[in-house]
């Protein structure tokens, strides 16, 4: 069974770059074994697909977030991260990783999120 563990500050003031990790045990990265997304959902809003790796390292965005947005891996660690940059206060919200299919309408396995709060 795959779980998966979000991991990062909680607090990013406004223009900093948030950075979150998300470890996976129970499955790997790097094996054709699903594709691994960020998620986000703002207060009162509903789940926003950010972006994805997949097994051989490809990354693909959202396209409204994708001049801001990186996700890399650390396969050493079974680990993907995401950078968001020059966030604002619109920025703050639950932050999940996931594993699913390609386009992210379907996710399998979820951690259980990580809140960010972007304020000064």
């Amino acid at each position: 069974q795959v779980q998966l563990q979000e991991s990062g500050p909680g607090l990013v003031k406004p223009s900093q770059t948030l950075s979150l990790s998300c470890i996976v045990s129970g499955g790997s990265i790097t094996t054709n074994d699903g594709y691994w997304h960020w998620i986000r959902q703002s207060p009162g809003k509903g789940l926003e697909w950010m972006g994805a790796i997949i097994s051989d390292g490809n990354t693909y965005y959202n396209p409204s977030l994708k001049s801001r947005t990186s996700i890399s891996r650390d396969t050493s660690k079974n680990q993907f991260s995401l950078q968001l940059a020059s966030v604002t206060p619109e920025d703050t919200a639950v932050y999940y990783c996931a594993r699913g299919n390609y386009d992210g309408t379907t996710m399998d396995s979820w951690g259980q999120g990580t809140q960010v709060t972007v304020s000064s």
